[in-house]
């Protein structure tokens, strides 16, 4: 599976001082090119050439150099990456072909320590191993940021499809309203005419009079002024009940949080300190036991010559370096105490260091998840208490405003005393006044009072007022939602591209793993069919659901689980563990996880390399058909082999064999 992207056919590597390189360029056709040659030929090192200019960290600088370069042509185009020495540490720059190199460190760059190739053999968490490249944390908390919004959304849509449905109801009462407040103006208009028509008819001008029409009008005022406060009390009232009743959802809303007590930051910020701290010291024994590995095998392939030339001198011999420390294929002279020593016995120390380094990548991964784990707890714990807070000060507000409030209804209801007392008062001193005139202009007895017309006239202008302003609130009300409506539409489209999204993202993760799981088995099948491992049924992958504890929270999390079965000789299969698997059949389970997580993250899509070395675990015939196998899958392979392994590999491949 090649890029989707235009390869172009010829791409072309230059190597300065990187791993026991000297200077070379070597060009390659796409395809599958071999890198044939002996152990300490400094095959390895051009590997790491490549890694380095296309993007990777892993590559060394030569030890007797202060500064390197690796230069990588595809087409028109150059990427270069520098090493610069500064002190005990390298330094990495310049412009190389990726700029985040995860992917293809992890699925790509196919050498021995690669962690998804590893890891069959150190039994590591394989689901975290494809997930890896994944921002689960970003995805999660995306993921809860939409909820929330299509939470809000549905709400709103609710909300208005219940307004729909207060919509006619609402017309009809502002139509009622309407017609209500039309009665009332021509009741009004009646009493108006009623009270002029009364006042015109009186032609006396005496003080009675005007005392009397200055009582009507005070009268009128104070009326006027209990309406105001009587309505302003209903509304106090109102508000009152609906503080209350928030007050009452904040309290239960503040008993549902967890207690403060319980909630122990501190404890939380030592572990992580403390795991943190172990983590550094694990880091630290890790680059030094890199180093040591590293060392160890530049030596092997011959870097570092000025040393070899130093134990040289120290043995009296001018014989040539390499014949006194590297007499044979098997034995070399040991770089520390000089003597001869069987190259399988260096070997396997280096394996020793290389699998306690495995070991302590192991726990430092184990640390991380623990620290994972538990700033989630953190953030927990203050998101807990930021709630907390917000509550508690709403609180404060909620009572603050209750108390002033109330403090308003006792004024208001002080005042209404005050002005209905003021009313009767001056209903009682009008009264005497018209009774004591009807008594002198002996008025017709079925002619209202002008006191009367008043007092009538006062209560139609308070209906009249509460009526329009019932009316008022209805249009309001009406232009509000029919405003709302409007955004229906909107909020519809938005709810539906929420609802993609989060599928989206609930699915992303659970993808990768269905993938993931269904790319290792299928291409498992095709790989040991193809390689013909006699008693090895099947490999595979299995997707189970594990309870897991994440901070406080008990959550179920997807496993991978790796199954061999294998058959006897009368034809009975049976599980077999990773234990018992042999070092060819391991190699090539790890080969296939890796291809699984490049498929499924398209790491062909990013880099059109993939590499591959240390394949000496399986027979000539085997590699040839695996390099076969992967072939397809990418633009450019580059295989380290060893000779005899190389002649295996069709002539139609390129082969380099100087470096």
């Amino acid at each position: 599976m090649a890029t989707q992207q235009p390869i172009a056919q010829q791409a072309r590597l230059h190597a300065r001082n990187v791993g026991g390189i000297d200077e070379t360029t070597v060009g390659l056709e796409s395809g599958v090119t071999v890198l044939a040659g002996r152990n300490a030929t400094n095959r390895t090192s051009l590997l790491q050439a490549f890694m380095a200019a296309l993007g990777g960290e892993s590559a060394s600088l030569k030890a007797d150099a202060e500064e390197g370069t690796a230069e990588l042509e595809i087409g028109d185009q150059t990427y270069r990456r520098t090493l610069e020495r500064r002190g005990d540490t390298v330094v990495m720059g310049g412009e190389p072909f990726l700029d985040e190199p995860e992917l293809a460190e992890l699925f790509a760059f196919l050498l021995e320590s690669n962690p998804a190739r590893r890891a069959v053999t150190t039994e590591d968490d394989l689901r975290e191993i494809i997930l890896r490249p994944v921002d689960t944390d970003e995805i999660e908390a995306n993921i809860r940021r939409l909820q929330s919004e299509k939470d809000q959304l549905t709400d709103e849509l609710d909300r208005l499809e219940s307004l729909k449905g207060r919509l006619p109801k609402l017309e009809q009462e502002r139509t009622d309203l309407e017609g209500k407040i039309e009665d009332k103006r021509a009741e009004l208009a009646e009493i108006t005419d009623a009270i002029e028509a009364a006042e015109s008819a009186d032609d006396t001008t005496d003080d009675d009079d005007g005392e009397l029409e200055e009582k009507l009008t005070t009268l009128r005022e104070r009326r006027a002024a209990f309406d105001d406060v009587r309505f302003d009390r209903e509304t106090e009232r109102e508000s009152l009940a609906a503080l209350r009743s928030e007050r009452e959802e904040l309290e239960e809303e503040l008993e549902e949080l967890p207690d403060p007590g319980s909630l122990n930051r501190a404890e939380v910020d030592d572990e992580i300190d403390r795991l943190q701290r172990r983590s550094q010291s694990i880091d630290s024994v890790v680059s030094q036991l890199q180093s040591i590995v590293q060392f160890n095998e530049e030596m092997l392939e011959g870097a570092h010559p000025e040393i070899r030339e130093l134990l040289a001198d120290s043995d009296g011999d001018d014989s040539d370096v390499t014949d006194q420390l590297l007499a044979d294929e098997e034995t070399v002279q040991c770089w520390t105490c000089g003597s001869a020593v069987e190259r399988g016995e260096i070997e396997d120390t280096i394996d020793r260091l290389r699998s306690l380094q495995e070991s302590k990548l192991a726990e430092r991964d184990d640390l991380e998840s623990q620290i994972k784990s538990l700033r989630s707890e953190r953030r927990e714990i203050d998101q807990t208490r930021s709630q907390r807070e917000r509550i508690e000060s709403r609180l404060e507000d909620v009572d603050a405003e209750i108390d002033r409030r109330e403090e308003r209804l006792e004024d208001l209801e002080e005042r209404r005393d005050e002005l209905e007392a003021e009313i009767e008062e001056l209903e009682a001193e009008a009264e005497a006044l018209e009774a004591a005139q009807d008594a002198d202009e002996s008025e017709d007895d079925e002619e209202e009072s002008l006191l009367e017309l008043n007092r009538q006239a006062n209560e139609l202008e308070f209906s009249l007022g509460r009526l329009e302003r019932d009316l008022e609130t209805t249009t309001d009300e009406i232009d509000e939602i029919e405003s709302a409506l409007d955004e229906e539409d909107d909020l519809e489209a938005r709810l539906e591209e929420v609802r993609d999204e989060l599928e989206e993202l609930r699915t992303r993760i659970d993808r990768i793993e269905r993938e993931a799981v269904e790319a290792f088995n299928e291409h498992m099948d095709a790989v040991l069919e193809v390689l013909e491992y006699e008693n090895i049924e099947r490999i595979w992958i299995e997707r189970v659901a594990r309870t897991v504890r994440e901070g406080r929270r008990t959550v179920e999390r997807t496993a991978f689980d790796l199954h061999i079965v294998r058959s006897t000789e009368g034809g009975r299969t049976f599980e077999d563990t990773i234990d018992h698997l042999s070092e060819s059949e391991r190699e090539v389970t790890g080969l296939i996880f890796a291809l699984a997580g490049y498929l499924v993250h398209e790491v062909y899509e990013v880099v059109p390399f993939m590499l591959l070395d240390s394949l000496e675990a399986l027979d000539s015939s085997r590699i040839a058909k695996l390099v076969d196998y992967f072939e397809e899958y990418t633009d450019y392979l580059v295989v380290a082999l060893l000779p005899e392994d190389a002649a295996a590999i069709g002539d139609e491949h390129d082969r380099i064999t100087e470096i």
